[in-house]
């Protein structure tokens, strides 16, 4: 072998406008790039893998995800936003985790964004000191998956950080791990800063945390129109008016921000990431999809919190069509009128997670199509099971119909890290003790307020865990 790979005789969607897609094609591999995507490809020195009856796309991009959050999945099913930030954030859950415990959450959070053929998150963390940082870093560069490391505030202090009359800046620690860890943004982990911004911190405060971002040449993100802060704070207004606002601000949310501050991101260049499923449960705001596409700026897709929804990109998109169709259908019945034709494409929908994704994180050079030139982040999709048989509209397919038991196969940069259905090199064994074990630590220091436990158990404030396997 010559170190090509051969993907042959898939459906290939390359969400590249001047390629287009091909009911039938081959994707050529080498170094870990993309070459050449056509019918028929004649390469004899490449390992095959025989993509027949596959759909083949590029890596789902998940644009805001707090990664450490899979250690303590679906504890949050039942919580609105004003529980989730009073139990995680205020009243300690986060505070007790040590080093150790972060590096098997976010090892676990990146291979499950793995297995759903999530190639790229950005992880919006949170580090309470340079081991935590050390930790969460340890857990990303294990698990194979490309990630850009959002370092953040610590949760132990979070009601000194996470309020208007704040006087602490970022931590930082965030320069050492820049230079440590990051000093080339040509590596599967890269850089960025999770900043409170001035949603939830003062305006000066913000400036300073930005112009470290700048300093470091990284991306800055934070929470922004989340619930009755948007309209109280009006922080995009004065970010514009303090010549804040710039093409490395990723907004996150920006479900109660006003369509004037939409389009001030718009003409910024900056970018938002919009979290469907977490927004409409929680009680952030309705997504701001059509909103966006209104003045200009193109929504991207995250997960958020594991603790209330499902680690994959499936659900995502799905509830992304919902909503923007839904909210347009419900003008047209408000007038007892019914739609002729509905307002939002599924392969616009396929773009916010992978094209448009990439683009916001700054990666569109490396990932987000099946360009030519590009790095082989490649998902193949199985389509003889029972919910995608007969195909008949591939992208359709991907957005509404697909989920997680379809994914088969998944490449990063060349590279598999599933295959046949299972992730490759992982001791799923070790990794649920080190799981089980982390969390019984966690929620046995955790000062869990009365009545926290019941609704999990029903009949109990018992904490003890049932055996995971």
């Amino acid at each position: 072998m010559s170190g090509r790979l051969l993907i042959k005789n898939g459906c290939v969607i390359t969400v590249d406008e001047k390629l287009g897609n091909f009911p039938r094609a081959d994707v050529l591999v080498e170094n870990g790039k993309i070459v050449a995507v056509q019918p028929d490809l004649p390469v004899s020195d490449a390992e095959v893998v025989d993509a027949t009856g596959m759909i083949v796309l590029p890596g789902f991009v998940d644009t805001h995800r707090h990664m450490w959050e899979a250690l303590i999945r679906g504890i949050g099913a039942d919580w609105s936003l004003v529980t989730y930030l009073r139990l995680i954030y205020f009243e300690g859950l986060g505070g007790t985790l040590r080093p150790q415990d972060l590096y098997i959450a976010n090892l676990l959070g990146a291979l499950e964004a793995l297995d759903a053929g999530v190639t790229t998150v950005f992880d919006w963390s949170m580090c309470e000191t340079p081991e935590h940082a050390d930790g969460l870093i340890q857990g990303l560069q294990e698990s194979g998956c490309r990630v850009v490391f959002a370092y953040g505030t610590g949760l132990k202090n979070a009601a000194a950080y996470w309020s208007q009359e704040s006087t602490l800046t970022h931590p930082e620690d965030a320069r050492r791990v820049r230079s440590q860890y990051f000093s080339s943004d040509d590596q599967l982990v890269t850089m960025a800063l999770a900043i409170r911004g001035a949603e939830f911190s003062p305006l000066d405060i913000t400036r300073r945390d930005i112009e470290l971002a700048r300093e470091l040449g990284v991306i800055a993100s934070m929470h922004i129109g989340v619930g009755t802060n948007g309209p109280a704070q009006r922080a995009i207004t004065r970010m514009h008016e303090a010549g804040l606002l710039g093409p490395d601000l990723n907004f996150v949310h920006g479900t109660t921000v006003t369509d004037d501050e939409l389009r001030m991101v718009a003409d910024s260049g900056g970018s938002i990431s919009i979290c469907p499923e977490v927004e409409m449960q929680m009680g952030h705001g309705f997504p701001p999809i059509n909103r966006c596409l209104a003045v200009g700026l193109r929504p991207t897709l995250g997960v958020d919190v594991v603790v209330s929804t499902g680690g994959d990109m499936f659900a995502q998109m799905k509830a992304a069509v919902m909503v923007a169709r839904g909210l347009v259908n419900d003008t047209f019945l408000r007038r007892n009128e019914m739609p002729e034709k509905l307002n939002l494409p599924v392969d616009e929908v396929l773009k916010f997670a992978t094209i448009d994704g990439a683009r916001a994180l700054k990666l569109d050079h490396k990932v987000g199509s099946l360009t030519p030139g590009k790095e082989a982040d490649i998902v193949l999709l199985r389509t003889d099971t029972i919910n995608q048989v007969p195909l008949v509209n591939p992208v359709g397919t991907v957005v509404l119909t697909a989920n997680t038991a379809n994914v088969d196969t998944v490449f990063v940069r060349g590279q598999a890290v599933k295959r046949h259905g299972q992730l490759v090199g992982v001791d799923m064994n070790r990794l649920r003790r080190l799981a089980q074990d982390s969390l019984e630590y966690v929620f046995s220091t955790w000062g869990l307020p009365e009545g926290a436990w019941e609704p999990l158990f029903p009949g109990t404030t018992d904490k003890k865990l049932a055996p995971t396997g």
